[in-house]
């Protein structure tokens, strides 16, 4: 019915219950889950959850914010390329840039700066070359991230994952051949902007996440997130357009599913 395209369920915060966790997303109607990779460990961590669960599947990838640290291997795509080997793994994410927490120095701001674009670009190209297409993490970088995205054109599609930019910026991305995905903020009482984006974006042109453990959505807004409140994200977004849930999930889980190849 609904597939949660953006799920970090190797986080520690669900340890303790993890298989009930996808067990309640089932009994909810989610009933495709895409754990997302963000360092070599945690990719790795998706991978094997995707090998052992039939209705999970992984991205791998160095999240920007990761970018940032000396701990990342030097061999870090030959790793990612390694265990995108997996029939289970259908996207390289996530990957993009994150400007949110810069240094104050310039100088140091623009180090950062540079070492997310060269982890970014190397990715794109693993992307390419593996015939996958890219979860983007985009975060007060919109103009960088769409300049790097450019010299992929043609090679490289992504979906811009917990889209909260405007209609406008929602059909620019789309016009480049690329997707969105909503996530429990469409909830939130005062995320007016990302409300009107999902309300009025192309009907196949987005996607549905929780981007969990973080951002539940409302009545849980601040406790731990789980993919069964795929179901919530949906259910706003149906209430939004003026349409039933069901087309909204039949809608958002064929995108999904032409999106990500599941079938490799």
């Amino acid at each position: 019915m609904l597939i949660d395209t953006h799920a970090h369920l190797d986080s520690t915060d669900y340890d303790p219950d993890r298989a009930e966790v996808i067990a309640r997303a089932t009994a909810a109607g989610v009933t495709g889950i895409i754990s997302i990779g963000t360092r070599i460990d945690t990719s790795t961590r998706a991978v094997e959850l995707a090998e052992n669960f039939p209705n999970i599947w992984a991205t791998v990838g160095i999240h920007p914010c990761e970018a940032e640290a000396l701990l990342v291997p030097e061999d870090a795509v030959e790793r990612l390329r390694a265990l995108a080997q997996s029939s289970r793994v259908v996207a390289v994410g996530e990957i993009g840039l994150d400007y949110l927490c810069l240094p104050e120095n310039p100088a140091e701001a623009e180090v950062t700066r540079q070492r997310q674009a060269d982890f970014f670009r190397p990715q794109l190209e693993l992307t390419a070359e593996l015939g996958l297409n890219a979860v983007i993490h985009q975060r007060d970088s919109w103009d960088d991230t769409l300049k790097i995205l450019s010299e992929f054109t043609g090679r490289v599609r992504g979906v811009f994952h917990c889209f909260g930019g405007t209609i406008e910026q929602a059909r620019e991305v789309i016009a480049r051949g690329h997707l969105v995905s909503f996530t429990g903020i469409v909830t939130f009482k005062n995320a007016r902007q990302v409300q009107s984006t999902a309300q009025d974006v192309a009907f196949d042109k987005f996607m549905v996440e929780t981007d969990c453990p973080y951002l539940a959505p409302v009545p849980d807004r601040g406790k731990r997130c789980e993919p069964a409140h795929t179901r919530r994200v949906a259910e706003q977004i149906a209430q939004l357009r003026g349409v039933s849930l069901e087309k909204v999930a039949a809608r958002t889980t064929e995108t999904a599913r032409k999106f990500f190849n599941f079938t490799r």
